[in-house]
Protein backbone atom coordinates (compact mmCIF):
# COMPACT_ATOMS: atom_id res chain seq x y z
CA UNK A 1 0.00 0.00 0.00
CA UNK A 2 3.09 2.39 1.37
CA UNK A 3 4.24 1.34 -2.66
CA UNK A 4 0.82 2.32 -4.09
CA UNK A 5 0.49 5.88 -2.57
CA UNK A 6 4.39 6.77 -3.98
CA UNK A 7 3.34 8.76 -6.48
CA UNK A 8 0.69 10.38 -4.68
CA UNK A 9 3.10 11.18 -2.14
CA UNK A 10 5.60 12.96 -4.23
CA UNK A 11 2.71 15.13 -5.89
CA UNK A 12 1.95 16.69 -2.71
CA UNK A 13 5.10 17.12 -1.53
CA UNK A 14 6.51 18.94 -4.68
CA UNK A 15 2.87 20.90 -3.86
CA UNK A 16 4.10 22.15 -0.45
CA UNK A 17 7.48 22.92 -1.43
CA UNK A 18 6.14 25.51 -4.31
CA UNK A 19 3.77 26.09 -1.77
CA UNK A 20 6.41 27.06 0.71
CA UNK A 21 8.12 28.79 -1.64
CA UNK A 22 5.72 31.21 -3.02
CA UNK A 23 4.31 31.65 0.02
CA UNK A 24 7.12 34.16 1.08
CA UNK A 25 7.47 35.74 -1.99
CA UNK A 26 3.81 36.38 -2.14
CA UNK A 27 4.43 37.89 1.56
CA UNK A 28 7.22 40.33 -0.24
CA UNK A 29 4.93 41.40 -2.76
CA UNK A 30 2.08 42.07 -0.34
CA UNK A 31 3.99 44.32 1.91
CA UNK A 32 6.58 45.85 -0.98
CA UNK A 33 3.60 46.72 -2.96
CA UNK A 34 0.02 46.87 -1.18
CA UNK A 35 1.15 47.42 2.71
CA UNK A 36 3.87 50.24 2.06
CA UNK A 37 1.81 51.48 -1.01
CA UNK A 38 -0.61 52.35 1.48
CA UNK A 39 2.03 54.66 2.98
CA UNK A 40 3.57 56.17 -0.16
CA UNK A 41 2.85 60.51 -0.40
CA UNK A 42 0.89 59.96 -3.91
CA UNK A 43 -1.27 57.09 -2.20
CA UNK A 44 -1.62 59.12 1.05
CA UNK A 45 -2.43 62.18 -0.83
CA UNK A 46 -5.54 60.58 -2.59
CA UNK A 47 -7.03 59.29 0.35
CA UNK A 48 -6.61 62.87 2.05
CA UNK A 49 -8.10 64.17 -1.11
CA UNK A 50 -10.83 61.22 -0.50
CA UNK A 51 -11.82 62.14 3.03
CA UNK A 52 -11.96 66.23 1.74
CA UNK A 53 -14.11 65.67 -1.35
CA UNK A 54 -16.50 62.95 0.37
CA UNK A 55 -17.05 64.26 3.53
CA UNK A 56 -16.67 68.17 3.56
CA UNK A 57 -13.05 68.03 5.73
CA UNK A 58 -10.13 70.67 6.01
CA UNK A 59 -6.69 69.23 4.50
CA UNK A 60 -5.35 68.91 8.12
CA UNK A 61 -9.09 66.75 9.68
CA UNK A 62 -8.02 64.56 6.97
CA UNK A 63 -4.51 63.44 7.16
CA UNK A 64 -5.14 63.38 10.75
CA UNK A 65 -7.74 60.60 10.13
CA UNK A 66 -5.41 58.64 7.34
CA UNK A 67 -3.10 58.55 9.74
CA UNK A 68 -5.16 56.58 12.47
CA UNK A 69 -6.12 54.75 9.88
CA UNK A 70 -3.37 53.82 8.00
CA UNK A 71 0.06 54.85 8.84
CA UNK A 72 -0.71 54.19 12.52
CA UNK A 73 -2.39 50.66 11.99
CA UNK A 74 0.52 49.75 9.62
CA UNK A 75 1.52 46.29 11.14
CA UNK A 76 -1.91 45.40 11.81
CA UNK A 77 -2.47 46.09 8.15
CA UNK A 78 0.33 43.95 7.73
CA UNK A 79 -0.51 41.08 9.76
CA UNK A 80 -4.24 40.84 8.13
CA UNK A 81 -2.75 41.05 4.53
CA UNK A 82 -0.31 37.85 6.06
CA UNK A 83 -3.99 36.33 7.23
CA UNK A 84 -5.19 36.48 3.68
CA UNK A 85 -2.46 34.87 2.35
CA UNK A 86 -2.72 32.33 4.72
CA UNK A 87 -6.19 31.54 4.05
CA UNK A 88 -5.64 31.61 0.29
CA UNK A 89 -3.11 29.31 0.40
CA UNK A 90 -5.31 26.85 2.62
CA UNK A 91 -7.85 26.81 0.53
CA UNK A 92 -5.78 26.23 -2.48
CA UNK A 93 -4.42 23.24 -0.48
CA UNK A 94 -7.66 22.06 0.53
CA UNK A 95 -8.96 22.12 -3.11
CA UNK A 96 -6.60 20.22 -4.52
CA UNK A 97 -6.66 17.38 -1.03
CA UNK A 98 -10.17 17.36 -2.44
CA UNK A 99 -9.95 16.80 -5.55
CA UNK A 100 -8.81 13.05 -5.37
CA UNK A 101 -11.17 12.44 -3.04
CA UNK A 102 -13.75 13.90 -5.61
CA UNK A 103 -12.14 11.75 -8.46
CA UNK A 104 -12.54 8.62 -6.20
CA UNK A 105 -16.18 9.49 -5.40
CA UNK A 106 -16.65 9.55 -9.17
CA UNK A 107 -15.42 6.27 -9.43
CA UNK A 108 -16.85 4.45 -6.58
CA UNK A 109 -20.17 5.94 -8.67
CA UNK A 110 -19.17 4.50 -11.74
CA UNK A 111 -19.20 1.06 -9.91
CA UNK A 112 -23.06 1.30 -9.38
CA UNK A 113 -23.69 2.01 -12.83
CA UNK A 114 -24.08 -1.12 -15.75
CA UNK A 115 -22.17 0.46 -18.52
CA UNK A 116 -18.88 -0.24 -19.74
CA UNK A 117 -16.81 2.82 -18.84
CA UNK A 118 -13.73 2.57 -17.48
CA UNK A 119 -12.69 4.25 -14.01
CA UNK A 120 -9.97 6.95 -14.93
CA UNK A 121 -8.35 8.93 -11.87
CA UNK A 122 -5.32 11.46 -11.91
CA UNK A 123 -2.11 9.87 -13.13
CA UNK A 124 -1.06 9.57 -9.59
CA UNK A 125 -3.95 7.85 -8.34
CA UNK A 126 -3.66 5.25 -11.06
CA UNK A 127 -3.38 2.44 -8.24
CA UNK A 128 -6.71 3.70 -6.62
CA UNK A 129 -8.20 3.82 -10.56
CA UNK A 130 -6.86 -0.06 -11.09
CA UNK A 131 -8.62 -1.05 -7.81
CA UNK A 132 -11.53 0.51 -8.22
CA UNK A 133 -11.88 -1.38 -11.54
CA UNK A 134 -10.93 -4.55 -10.28
CA UNK A 135 -13.47 -4.23 -7.72
CA UNK A 136 -16.35 -3.27 -11.00
CA UNK A 137 -14.70 -6.41 -13.14
CA UNK A 138 -15.89 -8.33 -9.66
CA UNK A 139 -19.08 -6.77 -9.47
CA UNK A 140 -19.87 -7.45 -12.72
CA UNK A 141 -19.12 -10.98 -12.69
CA UNK A 142 -20.86 -11.89 -9.82
CA UNK A 143 -23.97 -10.31 -11.26
CA UNK A 144 -23.27 -12.26 -14.70
CA UNK A 145 -22.69 -15.12 -12.42
CA UNK A 146 -26.18 -14.88 -10.64
CA UNK A 147 -28.02 -14.12 -13.59
CA UNK A 148 -27.15 -16.99 -15.50
CA UNK A 149 -27.83 -19.56 -12.28
CA UNK A 150 -30.98 -17.91 -11.95
CA UNK A 151 -31.49 -18.83 -16.07
CA UNK A 152 -30.06 -22.06 -15.21
CA UNK A 153 -32.63 -22.68 -12.32
CA UNK A 154 -35.45 -21.38 -14.24
CA UNK A 155 -34.68 -23.97 -16.83
CA UNK A 156 -34.44 -26.85 -14.47
CA UNK A 157 -37.72 -25.65 -13.14
CA UNK A 158 -39.21 -26.16 -16.66
CA UNK A 159 -37.28 -29.73 -17.43
CA UNK A 160 -38.16 -30.84 -13.99
CA UNK A 161 -41.91 -29.93 -14.63
CA UNK A 162 -41.92 -31.96 -17.96
CA UNK A 163 -40.25 -34.57 -16.42
CA UNK A 164 -42.99 -35.17 -13.59
CA UNK A 165 -45.41 -34.81 -16.32
CA UNK A 166 -44.63 -38.06 -17.51
CA UNK A 167 -44.36 -40.37 -14.53
CA UNK A 168 -48.10 -38.46 -13.49
CA UNK A 169 -49.01 -39.45 -16.88
CA UNK A 170 -48.02 -42.94 -16.51
CA UNK A 171 -49.82 -43.54 -12.74
CA UNK A 172 -52.95 -42.17 -14.12
CA UNK A 173 -52.63 -43.92 -16.82
CA UNK A 174 -52.20 -47.47 -15.34
CA UNK A 175 -54.49 -47.33 -12.31
CA UNK A 176 -57.28 -46.04 -15.22
CA UNK A 177 -56.02 -49.62 -16.49
CA UNK A 178 -56.48 -51.28 -12.91
CA UNK A 179 -59.87 -49.36 -12.70
CA UNK A 180 -61.63 -50.11 -15.75
CA UNK A 181 -60.54 -53.83 -15.19
CA UNK A 182 -61.48 -54.74 -11.82
CA UNK A 183 -61.18 -58.89 -13.44
CA UNK A 184 -58.01 -58.60 -14.83
CA UNK A 185 -55.30 -61.21 -14.34
CA UNK A 186 -53.59 -61.29 -10.77
CA UNK A 187 -49.96 -61.56 -12.53
CA UNK A 188 -50.77 -58.63 -15.36
CA UNK A 189 -52.64 -56.64 -12.24
CA UNK A 190 -49.12 -56.67 -9.97
CA UNK A 191 -47.17 -56.14 -12.75
CA UNK A 192 -49.39 -52.96 -13.67
CA UNK A 193 -49.11 -52.05 -9.86
CA UNK A 194 -45.50 -52.98 -9.88
CA UNK A 195 -44.65 -50.20 -12.76
CA UNK A 196 -47.26 -47.69 -11.13
CA UNK A 197 -44.91 -48.16 -7.70
CA UNK A 198 -42.02 -47.32 -9.88
CA UNK A 199 -43.29 -43.89 -11.44
CA UNK A 200 -44.67 -42.91 -8.48
CA UNK A 201 -40.97 -42.60 -6.74
CA UNK A 202 -40.11 -41.49 -9.39
CA UNK A 203 -42.69 -38.26 -9.32
CA UNK A 204 -41.65 -38.39 -5.36
CA UNK A 205 -38.00 -38.02 -6.02
CA UNK A 206 -38.63 -35.07 -8.81
CA UNK A 207 -40.89 -33.68 -6.20
CA UNK A 208 -38.27 -33.38 -3.46
CA UNK A 209 -35.32 -31.83 -6.25
CA UNK A 210 -38.54 -28.80 -6.45
CA UNK A 211 -38.46 -28.72 -2.60
CA UNK A 212 -34.85 -28.80 -3.01
CA UNK A 213 -34.29 -26.01 -5.44
CA UNK A 214 -36.74 -23.97 -3.07
CA UNK A 215 -34.57 -24.57 0.01
CA UNK A 216 -30.62 -24.19 -1.26
CA UNK A 217 -29.48 -20.85 -0.52
CA UNK A 218 -32.04 -20.51 2.54
CA UNK A 219 -30.31 -22.91 5.11
CA UNK A 220 -27.11 -22.29 7.06
CA UNK A 221 -24.89 -25.30 7.59
CA UNK A 222 -24.71 -26.34 10.94
CA UNK A 223 -22.10 -28.75 11.10
CA UNK A 224 -22.94 -31.42 14.33
CA UNK A 225 -19.41 -33.34 14.55
CA UNK A 226 -18.38 -36.36 15.44
CA UNK A 227 -16.02 -39.23 14.95
CA UNK A 228 -16.78 -41.44 12.29
CA UNK A 229 -15.55 -44.78 11.37
CA UNK A 230 -15.01 -44.08 7.33
CA UNK A 231 -14.43 -47.53 5.83
CA UNK A 232 -17.64 -48.62 7.42
CA UNK A 233 -19.21 -45.13 6.18
CA UNK A 234 -18.07 -45.58 2.64
CA UNK A 235 -19.20 -49.55 2.32
CA UNK A 236 -22.42 -49.03 3.42
CA UNK A 237 -23.22 -46.44 1.48
CA UNK A 238 -21.45 -48.99 -1.51
CA UNK A 239 -23.91 -51.26 -0.54
CA UNK A 240 -26.99 -48.95 -0.33
CA UNK A 241 -26.35 -48.80 -4.01
CA UNK A 242 -27.08 -52.29 -5.43
CA UNK A 243 -30.25 -51.96 -6.30
CA UNK A 244 -29.16 -49.11 -8.79
CA UNK A 245 -25.52 -51.31 -9.70
CA UNK A 246 -27.59 -54.14 -10.77
CA UNK A 247 -29.39 -53.89 -13.96
CA UNK A 248 -26.12 -52.07 -15.58
CA UNK A 249 -23.91 -55.08 -13.88
CA UNK A 250 -21.79 -52.18 -12.52
CA UNK A 251 -20.13 -52.91 -9.08
CA UNK A 252 -18.59 -50.10 -6.09
CA UNK A 253 -15.01 -51.10 -4.83
CA UNK A 254 -14.06 -49.72 -1.67
CA UNK A 255 -10.83 -49.69 -0.32
CA UNK A 256 -10.25 -48.11 2.93
CA UNK A 257 -7.85 -49.00 5.67
CA UNK A 258 -9.56 -50.40 8.94
CA UNK A 259 -9.76 -47.81 11.56
CA UNK A 260 -9.51 -44.79 9.31
CA UNK A 261 -11.50 -41.77 11.16
CA UNK A 262 -12.21 -38.24 10.65
CA UNK A 263 -14.17 -35.63 12.31
CA UNK A 264 -17.34 -34.82 11.13
CA UNK A 265 -20.44 -34.32 10.54
CA UNK A 266 -21.47 -37.91 9.55
CA UNK A 267 -24.82 -37.11 8.43
CA UNK A 268 -24.06 -33.95 5.67
CA UNK A 269 -20.69 -36.06 4.93
CA UNK A 270 -22.98 -39.23 4.10
CA UNK A 271 -24.92 -36.94 1.85
CA UNK A 272 -21.54 -35.61 0.17
CA UNK A 273 -20.43 -39.01 -0.49
CA UNK A 274 -23.68 -40.25 -1.97
CA UNK A 275 -23.98 -37.47 -4.19
CA UNK A 276 -21.04 -37.80 -5.43
CA UNK A 277 -21.59 -42.08 -6.12
CA UNK A 278 -24.79 -41.49 -7.43
CA UNK A 279 -22.97 -39.24 -10.06
CA UNK A 280 -20.75 -41.46 -11.05
CA UNK A 281 -22.67 -44.31 -11.02
CA UNK A 282 -25.25 -42.65 -13.39
CA UNK A 283 -22.12 -41.35 -15.78
CA UNK A 284 -20.34 -44.25 -15.79
CA UNK A 285 -20.28 -47.52 -18.52
CA UNK A 286 -21.92 -49.99 -17.75
CA UNK A 287 -20.06 -53.03 -16.54
CA UNK A 288 -17.64 -50.85 -15.23
CA UNK A 289 -16.52 -50.82 -12.03
CA UNK A 290 -16.19 -47.25 -9.59
CA UNK A 291 -13.53 -47.58 -7.42
CA UNK A 292 -13.62 -45.59 -3.74
CA UNK A 293 -10.70 -45.29 -1.75
CA UNK A 294 -9.66 -43.49 1.20
CA UNK A 295 -6.21 -42.33 2.82
CA UNK A 296 -4.60 -40.53 5.40
CA UNK A 297 -2.05 -37.64 4.37
CA UNK A 298 -0.54 -35.51 6.02
CA UNK A 299 -3.55 -34.47 8.96
CA UNK A 300 -5.56 -35.03 6.21
CA UNK A 301 -8.31 -38.01 4.92
CA UNK A 302 -8.29 -38.27 0.45
CA UNK A 303 -11.20 -39.64 -0.25
CA UNK A 304 -11.31 -40.67 -4.36
CA UNK A 305 -14.19 -41.51 -6.27
CA UNK A 306 -12.83 -42.88 -10.08
CA UNK A 307 -15.62 -44.40 -12.81
CA UNK A 308 -14.70 -44.75 -16.37
CA UNK A 309 -17.44 -43.10 -19.04
CA UNK A 310 -17.35 -40.18 -20.85
CA UNK A 311 -15.12 -38.04 -20.02
CA UNK A 312 -16.05 -34.16 -18.91
CA UNK A 313 -14.74 -31.67 -21.07
CA UNK A 314 -12.17 -29.59 -19.87
CA UNK A 315 -14.17 -26.04 -19.75
CA UNK A 316 -16.85 -27.96 -17.61
CA UNK A 317 -14.69 -29.30 -14.88
CA UNK A 318 -14.98 -25.53 -13.38
CA UNK A 319 -18.58 -25.52 -13.05
CA UNK A 320 -19.71 -28.79 -12.30
CA UNK A 321 -19.77 -27.62 -8.64
CA UNK A 322 -21.99 -24.81 -9.86
CA UNK A 323 -25.96 -24.79 -7.95
CA UNK A 324 -27.94 -25.36 -11.01
CA UNK A 325 -25.56 -27.09 -12.90
CA UNK A 326 -26.20 -30.74 -14.79
CA UNK A 327 -23.66 -32.31 -17.44
CA UNK A 328 -26.25 -33.29 -19.39
CA UNK A 329 -29.87 -31.65 -19.57
CA UNK A 330 -31.00 -34.61 -21.74
CA UNK A 331 -30.79 -37.15 -19.30
CA UNK A 332 -32.81 -35.70 -16.93
CA UNK A 333 -35.65 -38.38 -16.95
CA UNK A 334 -33.34 -41.47 -15.83
CA UNK A 335 -30.02 -39.62 -14.12
CA UNK A 336 -30.81 -36.25 -13.73
CA UNK A 337 -31.69 -34.40 -10.76
CA UNK A 338 -31.96 -30.55 -9.68
CA UNK A 339 -28.06 -29.94 -10.78
CA UNK A 340 -27.86 -29.20 -7.16
CA UNK A 341 -26.32 -32.05 -5.68
CA UNK A 342 -22.10 -31.47 -6.34
CA UNK A 343 -23.11 -28.13 -5.14
CA UNK A 344 -24.42 -28.86 -1.52
CA UNK A 345 -21.68 -31.41 -1.20
CA UNK A 346 -19.16 -28.50 -2.29
CA UNK A 347 -20.95 -26.53 0.42
CA UNK A 348 -21.00 -28.96 3.41
CA UNK A 349 -16.83 -29.99 2.65
CA UNK A 350 -16.07 -26.24 2.63
CA UNK A 351 -18.29 -25.80 5.68
CA UNK A 352 -15.67 -29.01 6.81
CA UNK A 353 -12.79 -27.07 5.94
CA UNK A 354 -11.87 -29.38 2.68
CA UNK A 355 -11.54 -28.80 -0.68
CA UNK A 356 -13.21 -31.11 -4.02
CA UNK A 357 -12.32 -31.46 -7.09
CA UNK A 358 -12.70 -33.41 -10.66
CA UNK A 359 -10.27 -34.19 -12.78
CA UNK A 360 -11.58 -36.34 -16.21
CA UNK A 361 -9.72 -38.09 -18.55
CA UNK A 362 -10.55 -40.30 -21.50
CA UNK A 363 -9.93 -43.20 -19.24
CA UNK A 364 -11.99 -41.83 -16.13
CA UNK A 365 -13.35 -39.28 -14.23
CA UNK A 366 -11.93 -38.74 -10.54
CA UNK A 367 -13.84 -36.68 -7.71
CA UNK A 368 -11.25 -35.83 -4.66
CA UNK A 369 -12.63 -34.59 -1.42
CA UNK A 370 -9.79 -33.80 1.24
CA UNK A 371 -10.85 -33.28 4.64
CA UNK A 372 -9.41 -32.63 7.96
CA UNK A 373 -8.93 -35.79 9.62
CA UNK A 374 -9.45 -34.43 13.46
CA UNK A 375 -11.03 -31.04 14.52
CA UNK A 376 -7.86 -28.64 15.75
Amino acid sequence: MNDDFSKLKRKIFLQVVLIAIAAPLLGVIIQRLLIDGLFQASFAESIVQFFQNTFNMSYYEALNIYQQLFRNNKSWWLAGGLFLLLLLIFYFALSRMTKYFNEVSSGMELLLEESNREITLSPEMDFMAAKLNKVKSILEKRERDAKEAEQRKNDLVVYLAHDIKTPLTSVIGYLNLLDEAPDMPQEQKAKYIGITLEKAYRLEQLINEFFEITRFNLQTIVLNKEKINLPFMLQQMADEFYPMLTPQEKQVAVNAPDGLTLWGDADKLARVFNNILKNAIAYSYENSVIDISAVQQEGNVVITFTNRGDPIPLQKLDTIFEKFYRLDYSRSSNTGGAGLGLAIAKEIVTAHRGTIKAQSTREHTVFTVTLPSSDA
